[in-house]
Formats: C-alpha cells, sequence, structure tokens
C-alpha cells in the first residue's frame, strides 16, 4: 500500500481513490462483461487509413461468440492450459478475436512482432515454447525459413481461404464454448510479452491475469473513461504491451467502440477522428508528429478528443504544445511504463499535467529514486538516480530466466534501467536510460536534455543524441537531426550555428553536441522509440 505521506497524493485526478479495487477475474472477463451491457455496440470498426474506408464492424456481442468459437478451436487442437499461443499478425480483428479466444482456452498469448526477421522470430518461438502460432498470410514465407526448428506443432493462417487451418475454418469448426478453462487470476499467465529489458536480451515478462486486470483497472480510472461511451482511435500494434493494454483491454473493459487500423496512417487518423467523433486516441510521439507533418491537418475538426495519451519514448514539449493548438485545448498528456509493468506505472493527471513530466505513479503504485551504484540509498529530492518501482501491475519475473530476475526485481522493486528525477509535488522526470548515458571527458550527458533542448528550435521536428568515440574525450555529443521544413535533410548554412547558440544557453558546455547530422528521417521502432543502437552501429 503507498505511503499516504508521499507527495503525489495530493494532485490525483478529483474523485479518484488512493486504493483501488481489483476484481478477481480472468482478463476475459472484461469482454463477457461489455458483451452482456453492450450487444449491440460495435466493439471494432476496421478502419483502412489509406482509404480512409470501414473494412467490417464487429458488435460486441460478436466478437465473444467469436472468441468463445476459437477457444473451442484450439481445445479441439489439444491446446492445454497454459500452453503459449504465439501470433505473428498485423492489427486485425481476427487478432482481437484470437487473443481473447487464446485466453477462453487457458492458454498464454505470445506476441510476435510481425517486423521481425525469421532469426528473430525462431528465437523468441523457441524460447517460449509455442505450440502454435497465428500468422498472416503475407507473412508466412518468413514463418516457413524454420520450418522444422521450432516446437510448433499448428500453423493458423489469417488471411488464407483454401487450407483445412485457415482462420474461418478454425471458426465454423469451433462451435461453442462447453465450458470456459479454470484461471487462478494470480498465479495463471495472461500475457508473455517479450522486452530487452535492462540487458537489450530478448526475454518473456511473465504477466499474470491479476497483473492485467489491475492496470486496466488502473488506466480505466486515472483517465476517467466513460462506459459504453468512448471512441477510440487504435493504431498502436497490438503485439507490443501498450496496444495490448490501452488500445484493445482498456476499451474492451469500458465497452468503447475501437476503430482499428492494420497501420498506423496520419491522414486517416485525422479522418477518422473527426468522422467518428472520436474521443481517445492514444499514440508515441513519432505518431503526434507524422500527424502535425500532414500539410492539411489544420483543416479537420479534432475538437471531439478528450485527453489522448503518450508513452514509449519522450514527448517533445513542442509537440505536445503543437498539438495541443491543432485541436483547440489541452489534450495531449504523458505517462510511463514498461513492458514488466502491464505497462503503466505513471500519469500525468487529466487537468494538471506537468510539461517535461511523466506525471504521478498510478493508484497502488510505488515509485523511489536510487543512486545508480548502490540501489539502496534513496537520492535526495530533485537529484538524478535510477526509477524503481512496484505495484500490482508488477509482472512475476523473466520466462525461464531466475538469475535475471533476481537482478531485475529485489525486494519486490522492480530497476528500471530509467534514470529520474522527482520534484516537490511527487511529479517524475525521465532524464534517460543509464545505458544511453554519454561520458564525454569524465562528465555525464543525458542525451534526452539534449534532446529537448534541440526540439525546441522552431524548425526542428525530431533530434536523437548520440555518444561516438573521440580519441581525446573518450566520447563526444553527436546530434541526429529531422527538421519540419526540409524533407532532403539539408539544413541551410546558418542552422547549426543557431542549434549549437541555443545548447549553449540552455546547457553547460560539455553537454554542447559538437557534431551535428540532418537526416530526412531517425529509424523507429514499433512502439515509436527511436532505435539509437542504428545510429551508432
Amino acid at each position: 500500500m503507498p505511503n499516504v505521506d508521499h507527495p503525489w497524493l495530493r494532485f490525483y485526478p478529483t474523485g479518484l481513490e488512493r486504493f483501488l479495487d481489483y476484481p478477481d477475474i480472468p482478463l476475459y472477463s472484461f469482454l463477457q462483461q461489455s458483451a452482456e451491457r453492450y450487444p449491440d455496440r460495435a466493439a471494432i470498426i476496421y478502419y483502412d487509413g489509406a482509404s480512409q474506408h470501414e473494412l467490417s464492424v464487429s458488435s460486441y456481442q460478436e466478437l465473444d461468440r467469436d472468441s468463445d468459437r476459437f477457444a473451442s478451436a484450439l481445445l479441439k487442437l489439444r491446446i492445454t492450459k497454459g500452453d503459449r499461443v504465439a501470433y505473428f499478425l498485423q492489427n486485425s480483428p481476427q487478432l482481437v478475436v484470437a487473443f481473447y479466444g487464446i485466453l477462453k482456452a487457458g492458454a498464454v498469448p505470445a506476441p510476435c512482432n510481425p517486423m521481425y526477421s525469421s532469426a528473430e522470430l525462431g528465437h523468441q518461438l523457441a524460447d517460449s515454447g509455442a505450440r502454435l502460432i497465428l500468422c498472416d498470410l503475407d507473412l508466412l514465407p518468413t514463418l516457413e525459413e524454420l520450418r522444422g526448428c521450432t516446437a510448433l506443432e499448428h500453423i493458423i493462417v489469417v488471411g488464407a481461404s483454401d487450407e483445412a487451418l485457415s482462420f474461418n475454418n478454425q471458426l465454423v469448426s469451433g462451435g461453442p464454448l462447453e465450458s470456459l478453462v479454470a484461471v487462478d487470476p494470480t498465479q495463471d499467465l495472461g500475457l508473455l510479452p517479450y522486452t530487452g529489458g535492462t540487458t537489450g536480451v530478448p526475454k518473456g515478462a511473465m504477466l499474470t491475469h491479476r497483473n492485467l486486470v489491475a492496470n486496466t483497472v488502473q488506466f480505466a480510472r486515472w483517465y476517467q473513461y466513460r462506459q459504453g461511451e468512448e471512441v477510440f482511435i487504435c493504431t498502436l500494434p497490438l503485439f507490443h504491451i501498450g496496444g495490448i493494454t490501452g488500445a484493445m483491454s482498456v476499451p474492451v473493459a469500458v465497452g468503447a467502440t475501437m476503430v482499428l487500423f492494420r497501420r498506423f496512417d496520419p491522414l486517416g487518423v485525422l479522418t477518422a477522428i473527426q468522422g467518428y467523433r472520436a474521443s481517445r486516441f492514444l499514440g508515441v510521439p513519432t505518431m503526434y508528429i507524422a500527424i502535425l507533418n500532414e500539410r492539411t491537418s489544420g483543416s479537420y475538426d479534432l475538437s471531439s478528443l478528450s485527453h489522448c495519451r503518450t508513452s514509449a519514448a519522450s514527448l517533445p514539449p513542442m509537440v505536445k504544445r503543437d498539438f495541443d493548438r491543432l485541436v483547440g485545448h489541452e489534450v495531449l498528456i504523458e505517462g510511463y511504463g514498461l513492458t514488466e509493468t502491464a505497462p503503466l506505472t505513471h500519469a500525468n493527471p487529466i487537468n494538471r499535467a506537468k510539461e517535461g513530466s511523466i506525471g504521478l505513479p498510478l493508484p497502488d503504485t510505488e515509485a523511489r529514486i536510487v543512486d545508480p551504484d548502490n540501489g539502496e540509498v534513496e537520492m535526495p529530492l530533485g537529484e538524478v538516480g535510477e526509477l524503481l518501482v512496484k505495484g500490482p501491475q508488477l509482472m512475476k519475473g523473466y520466462w525461464n530466466k531466475t538469475e535475471e530476475t533476481s537482478k531485475a526485481i529485489q525486494e519486490g522493486w522492480l530497476h528500471t534501467g530509467d534514470l529520474a528525477r522527482m520534484d516537490e509535488e511527487g511529479y517524475f522526470y525521465i532524464v534517460d536510460r543509464m545505458k544511453d548515458v554519454i561520458i564525454a571527458a569524465g562528465f555525464k550527458v543525458w542525451p534526452r536534455e539534449v534532446e529537448e533542448v534541440l526540439c525546441d528550435h522552431p524548425r526542428v521536428r525530431m533530434a536523437a543524441v548520440v555518444g561516438v568515440p573521440d580519441p581525446y574525450r573518450g566520447e563526444t555529443v553527436k546530434a541526429l537531426v529531422v527538421l519540419k521544413d526540409s524533407p532532403s535533410g539539408a539544413p541551410d548554412e546558418s542552422l547549426e550555428q543557431e542549434l549549437v547558440g541555443l545548447c549553449r544557453r540552455r546547457l553547460a558546455a560539455y553537454k554542447v553536441p559538437r557534431i551535428f547530422e540532418f537526416k530526412e528521417s531517425l529509424p523507429v521502432s514499433a512502439a515509436g522509440k527511436v532505435l539509437k543502437r542504428e545510429l551508432t552501429s
């Protein structure tokens, strides 16, 4: 239970309790409840962002029925309680049906990134021991490269019509679900997502039904979602924990309509927000940047949007200001989470957000800042240290990795690997990843601090700061910059000096980038994080 003396409790959203009650139910119970309350309400509107057209509409009653049928099909294929069932899919209604069907069969969804190479996919399938996988037809060649190299017994193809193990055939053959497999929410896994964590080695985070239910409740209560009224624009990938919880589990739990995109399309998002009078859009900073870059973005009516959340990567203050201005009122607020925490641990209050802050710890969530070199020593207020968190959303541990688990979770506290500080009101600020810190001439440089200064220049859309080898300083600071107004990436001659001057005015001399490179774009993951390893390789 959180300490009642924590400063952040004074700034919780109005009416939100410090401690919440979490139902002792499997995650799929939220779908059953919404199907009972709102049987005819549209659960999924499958939307083609490129053409701005609806592809299909599924009601809550249909989603619940089809997931029952898929669970029945899995049981007929001898999938048993605790078996891992992988999916290698882009966003689609079939993915949502399969996800809840896997849970109803007592099995564990093991999502795989559809951008994986065969080697990356093979590692995850081998590590999870998945017995069955759902695969998009156009991704089948990648999977077929692994034939005979995994424990897979069945492949169900989504998008095929002439194969016995096509998804549609499984729904037809599954039939009604006679009974649900008994689940212990506190112990049984409800999801096995993979993360690099603090070491960079992909590991499965063992999230129980209890973890996922707790974070769904925390999420819904914090952002004050209205039962049976919300319309979500869902573009986050549903293989990633941010999409699974924020863009699927939470909407289902509150009986929302999900306008589901196969892939993010900025013009499609603008059209869908206006056309459906959407109330919520959860994205990552690169999505908001892409929307702002749309030439016609100012001609759309986005006023229906309530508060929009962003996480996964730092939100440049200028992006928040520009997006709020586009909508016409303050709407974009930052949060923070990890795969290991299902994912949300911090969020800004919806009516008291602080620029640059990840916000306050959620109800029943503890957070502290400790010395990175001695995790038992708490840092003074305002000082930078490693962020530690714990709460009901914290995973059981890493799949089959006892040593890594014991390093990451100590005495109930998860060591996030993120450097952060807390202000006097209990708002937290991420400074950087511990492993991304640049040591220049013995001084520590946190890239995020420099990136935020660069992004305050009116011509800069995105920036990434990395350390590069330097024979004298050990490392030196390099900035890679994407401009708003130069598609070629080529700046005018004076811009670099403007950026140097801006940094010198706001940063210590050793933090000022000595090398600039202007690029058309930066490599980002599906979760919206800049892939800095690709910038330094």
